[in-house]
């Protein structure tokens, strides 16, 4: 037998020695759209750790480039050893931002990346313009050493981990940002890169800056240097005379400048109405405020709303539930790629729970009414321990959500609008979101804010001078709650684990 370790889904499959990829890599969602016989790339992944000879059929239907990185195609391949594979087939769609904006025009060229603990993406801006010239996205290499941020932090922890991480993340940025400008030497002189601007989590800020993480591995949970880290591009490797790079602060504990960019892509800041952000993710941030003053948060929400830690979870691919509504009493389940149901992705959890709940089959307290298990569509079943996970996710946000408005002195009807950030955020149902308790607000005050972290980031890039790039002003007016520490947290937490009795 020989191990496979597939990412980001962060499973490991034990298979036999020389068994066909195609034979269980169809299963964790990857289509072969020619059915397998090597005429399209469609099925390929990269080979993270271990070996994979190159095929002629690679070598025909893959550049050189990709072959030297590690791609092949999965249909020519057999698991001749231990692997560990990063799937192409995940939905970058939402990572991208489109989003018009309004800006200050500078000189020169400027890149935008929304470095994620498992993607990250990067965009090409014109700074005279504003126009994007170039988007690249790519899966975290970190991710081969812990899928999840406390892993992350582990490995950083060991002697040599952190200076791997770091050298791993800042090699492969440098990559990206060397295929976005790339296409301009092809052409007249283009205009030089004046500014890299990088946001995301308080964990990807440390890794990238070199910064102990150890601090952040227990309570208080208290970042090293949670400031602006500004870096000549020599410094890091890349080769971009006069360019800049800043790394902009973080906000406090596990609240990253992902928020804080994703305040300024909301403009929560200017707002004379009480307003929030929450990005739904494995640590859910909360942001609720408005001029007067902002406050934050972040909750360990869990895997859940990823599909994972669920019995027959899985990402949004092929096979997947994505939706169900109910009709006359029955579920209506919408698959991914329009197959033969195999598991449930975050979505589908959320929906499936609020159908059982309408139907009877859940219980307020997250008790099945008849047995340990309920099958959605043969052979997905959702079982007990899955809607436990779910409730213990729910349950972070929701009480998140409270204390936040209970420190403003205010009540769940004085919030506005509640702008939902991230891939997750964009693709769950809101009417579901409400009938579990999740987001406790009408459904008109919700409002999709696709990749608020990326627009952010841009934005950055046309700041005024006064700001010096650190946000200070900004920051000053953004409080961090540690949740832990307040005395009603825990109470609140276990209330909203409970689901609302009936729909409202």
């Amino acid at each position: 037998m020989v191990t496979v370790e597939l990412l980001p889904l962060g499973r490991a499959l034990r298979v036999p020695v020389g068994t066909p990829l195609q034979d269980f890599l169809f299963a964790q969602g990857v289509e072969f759209p020619c059915g397998g016989h090597g005429r399209c790339k469609g099925c390929r992944v990269r080979v993270l750790g271990g070996e994979l000879p190159v095929t002629p059929d690679d070598a025909r239907l893959l550049a050189a480039d990709e072959i030297a990185t590690g791609w092949r195609l999965a249909c020519r391949a057999q698991a001749r050893g231990d692997l560990k594979l990063e799937l192409a087939q995940w939905d970058a769609t939402i990572l991208a931002d489109d989003t018009r904006f309004e800006f200050t025009p500078a000189d020169g060229l400027g890149i935008a990346v929304d470095l994620g603990t498992t993607t990250i993406v990067a965009q090409l801006l014109d700074r005279q313009t504003g126009h994007v010239l170039g988007v690249r996205t790519a899966l975290n290499r970190q991710a081969r050493h812990g899928a999840d941020i406390m892993s992350r932090i582990d490995f950083a922890m060991t002697p040599g981990g952190l200076e791997s991480l770091r050298d791993l993340i800042r090699h492969q940025i440098g990559d990206l940002i060397a295929h976005l400008l790339k296409p301009l030497s092809q052409g007249e002189t283009p205009p030089p890169l004046r500014e890299v601007v990088i946001v995301g989590n308080t964990v990807m800020h440390h890794l990238f800056g070199g910064l102990s993480v150890e601090p952040l591995s227990h309570h208080p949970f208290v970042p090293t240097n949670d400031g602006l880290q500004v870096f000549p591009a020599a410094e890091l490797g890349w080769h971009l005379p006069g360019a800049t790079v800043r790394f902009l602060p973080c906000l406090g504990g596990f609240v990253g400048s992902d928020i804080l960019a994703g305040v300024l892509a909301t403009r929560l800041h200017e707002s004379s109405e009480l307003v929030g952000l929450v990005d739904l993710g494995t640590n859910g941030e909360i942001v609720i405020g408005n001029r007067d003053g902002l406050l934050c948060a972040s909750t360990a929400a869990g895997p859940a709303f990823e599909g994972a830690r669920i019995s027959m979870g899985m990402r949004a691919a092929t096979g997947a539930i994505s939706e169900i509504s109910v009709a006359d009493g029955q579920l209506q389940c919408r698959v991914v790629g329009h197959v033969p149901p195999r598991g449930l992705c975050g979505s589908g959890l959320v929906d499936a729970v609020a159908a059982g709940l309408d139907l009877g089959r859940i219980r307020p307290n997250g008790r099945l009414a008849e047995g340990n298990s309920w099958t959605l569509a043969e052979p997905v079943k959702l079982t007990q321990a899955d809607i436990r996970e779910l409730q213990l996710a729910k349950g972070a946000i929701a009480a998140g959500i409270r204390l936040l408005l209970r420190q403003r002195d205010a009540e769940p009807e004085d919030l506005t609008r509640l702008y939902l950030a991230g891939a997750f955020g964009n693709y769950i149902n809101r009417a579901s979101a409400r009938r579990i308790g999740l987001l406790g607000f009408p459904l008109d005050k919700f409002t999709p804010a696709g990749n608020t972290a990326l627009l952010g980031a841009k934005l950055a890039l046309f700041g005024p001078p006064d700001q010096g790039g650190d946000f200070t002003e900004l920051r000053r007016r953004i409080q961090h709650v540690s949740l832990n520490e307040d005395p009603g947290f825990h109470e609140i937490y276990v209330e909203e684990m409970g689901f609302p009795g009936e729909s409202s």
